[in-house]
């Protein structure tokens, strides 16, 4: 949209309709910019103790961290990737835009995380990206700090795989 915009706008005379038209596209090429640095380069740490999670969220515009004490947090849910409704036009010959790519890409790019819970009436997701194999290894560490004070939602009942810690070696 913003290529069209510059389009529109060349040749830049003192007008004030092309220069504001260039002004506008620079805005949203800027935006997107943004946009794709950030994804890019985001960046999540975790980190436990025995009195709750800390989350640190960065990317090269925003640092954003935040304590979460496990009394106060809701059970723990893996919600992985939510169901898609597939587009009218998906396995069509015409569709020659592929909006069934574009809504995939979509969905990925504003994916929240595959675990979250609930902290104050809040719904806090992270761990973007996290399969459900990683996230076991997750859960499983978070048990270790947390011991029994941390809660599982009932999807954890069929995920989570028994792992013995070998302590010996």
């Amino acid at each position: 949209m913003a290529t069209i915009f510059i389009i529109r706008a060349l040749p830049l005379y003192a007008n004030g309709i092309h220069l504001t038209i260039a002004i506008g596209a620079a805005m949203l090429y800027l935006l997107a910019s943004y946009r794709f640095l950030s994804r890019m380069f985001y960046s999540e740490k975790l980190l436990l103790d025995r009195y709750g999670l800390n989350i640190i969220r960065r990317t090269p515009f925003l640092h954003h961290a935040r304590y979460y004490a496990w009394d106060n947090m809701g059970a723990l849910h893996y919600t992985g990737k939510a169901a898609k409704t597939d587009h009218p036009l998906k396995g069509k010959s015409f569709d020659y835009f592929g909006f069934e790519t574009h809504e995939h890409l979509v969905q990925s790019l504003h994916h929240d995380g595959n675990l979250c819970f609930i902290y104050d009436d809040e719904m806090i997701g992270f761990a973007r990206g996290v399969y459900s194999w990683d996230a076991e290894n997750m859960v499983h560490m978070m048990k270790l700090y947390t011991g029994n004070s941390l809660r599982l939602g009932p999807e954890w009942d069929r995920m989570l795989q028994e792992h013995e810690i070998d302590d010996a070696q």
